[in-house]
């Protein structure tokens, strides 16, 4: 009895089905790879907002679907995916006047909360002002280089590493509110 060979459709292959005769099958196949981790980058850029993350997913979706034709293929689709997510995010932000591009000193915005000596990873990233949390997700979390998310959020890559560092300054505050109080922030 001879092992089959298991056939992987690449993303290429499934857009050019979806785009050519709008196959229902290939856009499944792409939606079930890229959903998961779609949600879980905007689910933490939103602060943990599941409808609003459901919506923006959805709206992402819609979007890469129309303009699946004109995607070039010179990032992974995952990326281009991701980029318009982040779009969504950002506008959705701005529009509810939570988005802000913010400097350094405000990160005395963000302090523990007294009541709880610890609060998990997740809790503390949707906490994080908007700005920070979004480098930080980008960054840390979905591996994006600084000069890819200058590009993104139309920032420098300086601006980006500053954000960067401190969101990462904020976050260890919010994990550990004992040590920051002692002035261990660094």
């Amino acid at each position: 009895m001879r092992a089959q060979a298991v056939v992987t459709t690449t993303d290429r292959l499934l857009a050019d089905r979806i785009a050519g005769t709008g196959d229902e099958s290939a856009f499944r196949e792409l939606y079930r790879r890229h959903t998961p981790r779609l949600y879980q980058f905007v689910l933490r850029v939103m602060g943990g907002d599941e409808l609003e993350a459901e919506d923006i997913v959805q709206e992402t979706w819609i979007r890469a679907s129309r303009n699946l034709a004109g995607f070039r293929w010179e990032s992974r689709f995952e990326t281009w995916l991701t980029g318009i997510g982040l779009n969504l995010c950002r506008n959705r932000l701005r529009s509810s006047g939570r988005w802000t591009d913010l400097p350094e000193h405000s990160l005395g915005m963000v302090r523990p909360d007294p009541r709880e000596s610890r609060i998990d990873l997740e809790r503390a990233i949707s906490r994080l002002p908007p700005g920070f949390r979004t480098v930080l997700v980008l960054h840390d979390i979905e591996g994006f280089k600084h000069a890819e998310i200058a590009e993104r959020l139309g920032v420098t890559e300086g601006t980006s590493k500053s954000q960067l560092f401190s969101a990462r300054r904020a976050m260890r505050r919010l994990l550990d509110p004992a040590g920051s109080a002692q002035g261990d922030v660094t």
